[in-house]
């Protein structure tokens, strides 16, 4: 690893965190079992720059203990979110497409995060995984798609 490769993942870590944060005093609309979390735009980043591993996984990580504070999920979302972020933006990076590349993300969150947050919230899990799956389709398809297009103009 070289020092601008840090750099990047470092910056990308820092702009999920500050998303994130902005998102605080949404409540439960970023943060509850239908939610819509736009750091997630980031999430495709991976397809175009291999530090996003490690940046959005970071990010996830400082974001979700912070939100420990906030958000009844504790250690479990820290942890538990963070290790499925970094799988799916791991995944992503694999995908040969913009398309196929917001599955990842948009599967696992709503599968695996919406384990806990149904258990937490009391909501039926299949309609919590839904929402959640749905809130991270509005994030990473729409938003991330922006932000990607953003990323790319930045780059040339």
């Amino acid at each position: 690893m070289n020092t601008k490769y840090l750099a990047k993942a470092g910056l990308i870590a820092a702009l999920y965190v500050i998303l994130v944060a902005l998102e605080i005093p949404f409540g439960t609309l970023a943060f509850g079992p239908v939610q819509v979390r736009v750091a997630e735009a980031l999430a495709l980043l991976p397809l175009v720059e291999s530090a996003a591993i490690p940046g959005l996984f970071i990010g996830c990580f400082v974001a979700n203990f912070i939100l420990t504070f906030f958000a009844p999920f504790g250690l479990i979302d820290v942890i538990g979110g963070s290790l499925v972020t970094l799988i799916a933006a791991y995944l992503t990076s694999k995908m040969p497409n913009k398309i196929l590349g917001t599955l990842p993300p948009v599967i696992l969150n709503g599968l695996i995060v919406g384990i806990w947050v149904s258990y937490f919230t009391n909501f039926p899990y299949h309609l919590t995984a839904l929402s959640i799956a749905a809130g991270e389709l509005i994030a990473v398809g729409l938003f991330g798609n922006i932000a990607l297009y953003a990323f790319n103009r930045i780059k040339k």
